[in-house]
């Protein structure tokens, strides 16, 4: 007899077991839109959380708003130029797009510009007309992070030049003799990546050189002569007594 009454009590709590199930599943199949509506806030909530967590999609509108940790992982940012300047490059950031966060973020941020510095480049006044006429305003480019001075950043400055490869504008500057390489600002000189960095940019600084291009390029014999004769205290002097015998003569 007692087992008879514990069967029918395990008996009644399985079918109260299934009725729950059965009243929950039919609440689901009646809303089903209501059911995924809340997924996809909690899915969208969780993600905007998780992004803003780590920055991704965090529009930097001046130096002092990008984490340190990106720094010193120099971690690349993409971005878009709006001017250059004596000093460098105006860049817009432009974040990471993911789907329905993005636009929830974006609102909110005003569009304001970095100060970036072309790292470990000093450039020649050819040099910065050079840069104007390469990069032109709109231009797409990625910034990877190497420090950070004041309220400028000094960058290693990527162009996309078709789907496969991207130019370092610092080392093209320094093959076409541009410019000259400079102390890689806000680095310890004897750190692992101030010496890797160096190395690179010495080597584009020398393959203009061995080239003769921009500034290292030689004078022809012609060009040596000139500015021998130009220079010369006779011919100066000669070039004074000519000019003196013609105003008396008009005289």
């Amino acid at each position: 007899m007692p087992d008879s009454c514990a069967d029918k009590k395990d008996k009644d709590e399985k079918k109260q077991a299934l009725n729950i199930v059965t009243v929950v599943s039919k609440f689901a199949d009646e809303n089903l839109t209501l059911v995924r509506n809340i997924s996809t806030g909690l899915a969208v909530a969780g993600v905007l959380i998780i992004a803003r967590s780590i920055r991704l999609v965090t529009k930097f509108g001046s130096p002092s708003e990008i984490p340190a940790r990106f720094i010193e992982r120099n971690i690349s940012i993409r971005g878009r130029v709006r001017s250059v300047t004596e000093r460098g490059l105006e860049v817009e950031h432009i974040p990471i797009y993911v789907p329905l966060v993005s636009p929830l973020l974006t609102k909110r941020q005003p569009v304001a510009s970095l100060d970036v510095r072309l790292a470990g480049v000093e450039l020649t006044p050819q040099g910065w007309d050079w840069l104007s006429e390469w990069l032109r305003p709109h231009q797409m480019v990625w910034l990877r992070l190497i420090s950070r001075q004041d309220q400028s950043l000094h960058c290693l400055v990527s162009v996309s030049r078709g789907s496969l490869f991207n130019t370092c504008v610092n080392e093209e500057v320094l093959r076409l003799g541009l410019g000259r390489t400079a102390p890689l600002q806000g680095l310890d000189p004897h750190s692992r990546l101030y010496l890797k960095l160096h190395r690179r940019l010495l080597k584009s600084e020398l393959k203009a050189e061995r080239k003769g291009e921009g500034l290292w390029k030689e004078e022809s014999l012609r060009e040596r002569l000139t500015r021998a004769l130009s220079d010369n205290t006779v011919v100066k002097a000669v070039k004074r007594v000519l000019k003196w015998m013609s105003r008396v003569k008009d005289r």
